[in-house]
């Protein structure tokens, strides 16, 4: 699957109107996360990627990382329906809906208006220098999934 440039202004205009269509109420298709909670889920990928969310991974932690879990977050397969996350990715406590969608919708808009050349070899905790495209493909693939997820 070829997913949208996140650093498009029409692909952030495509994401805040998906965004728009949930509610409070807006009940999952699969898994246990409810939209709060997925919303609060999403905001992790930024908070590790501004370091609001400081990760430590050891050398072997890294090197497994970067070759076995790097290939399915920054390549063109969609997640599975209930696939395994990281531990820094699970939300399990109730979260508000209005916050975490402000918090994701500001994350969305500072990182498009960023732009790419703000991301191409730019760090990531987990995986060492990505690419702007790698960057933009791990964003929106997560994103997608998880809008998909809640039917918008």
């Amino acid at each position: 699957m070829t997913y949208p440039s996140t650093f498009a202004p029409e692909t952030l205009e495509q994401n805040l109107a998906r965004i728009n269509r949930l509610t409070p109420e807006t009940q999952p298709q699969w898994g246990k996360m409810n939209v709060a909670q997925m919303l609060a889920h999403l905001n992790v990928a930024y908070d590790m990627e501004t370091g609001a969310l400081p990760v430590k991974n050891n050398w072997f932690t890294r090197l497994l990382l970067k070759t076995v879990v790097k290939p399915a977050v920054v390549g063109p397969r969609p997640y599975p329906r209930n696939s395994r996350t990281a531990p820094q990715f699970l939300i399990t406590d109730e979260r508000d809906f209005s916050q975490e969608k402000e918090r994701l919708v500001a994350n969305l808009r500072r990182v498009s208006a960023a732009g790419e050349s703000a991301y191409e070899g730019k760090e990531n905790v987990s995986f060492g220098p990505l690419t702007a495209g790698e960057w933009s493909v791990m964003f929106q693939k997560h994103l997608d999934h998880h809008l998909t997820q809640f039917g918008v």
